[in-house]
């Protein structure tokens, strides 16, 4: 027998049964992001390229990086932590929904880096 979306009653009756049993996963879906992270060159832009490279690892290990833009070394339009110039990286990634969170975490924990900003596209 079928209900008036084509499924038969015994496939509706497997798919509660397996929802009462507690069988089916939460579904989370990918969303894109962009991120834009001002590097400090106060240790020369080796380490700036470093930084950039774990924060590029992690953005992979907890989805996917799509295109990173490396702007390099520019002037910054005010003084920050008493330092003129910064190395700027522009990701654009795709993650779950709960990873960005804790992206700024670890961004705002992080020597090394002057300014951040992480938004769903």
């Amino acid at each position: 027998m079928r209900n008036r979306r084509g499924m038969s009653t015994a496939i509706i009756s497997l798919l509660s049964n397996m929802v009462r049993a507690g069988v089916h996963k939460e579904v989370q879906t990918m969303s894109n992001y962009e991120t834009v992270i001002i590097y400090s060159v106060k240790n020369g832009e080796e380490a700036a390229k470093a930084l950039a490279e774990k924060f590029q690892k992690m953005m992979e290990k907890n989805g996917t990086v799509d295109s990173v833009d490396e702007w390099g070394k520019r002037k910054l339009a005010y003084l920050i932590n008493d330092e003129e110039d910064g190395y700027y990286v522009l990701y654009n990634h795709s993650c779950e929904a709960d990873f960005p969170a804790e992206l700024e975490r670890v961004l705002g924990i992080t020597e090394g880096v002057l300014r951040s900003m992480v938004i769903k596209k």
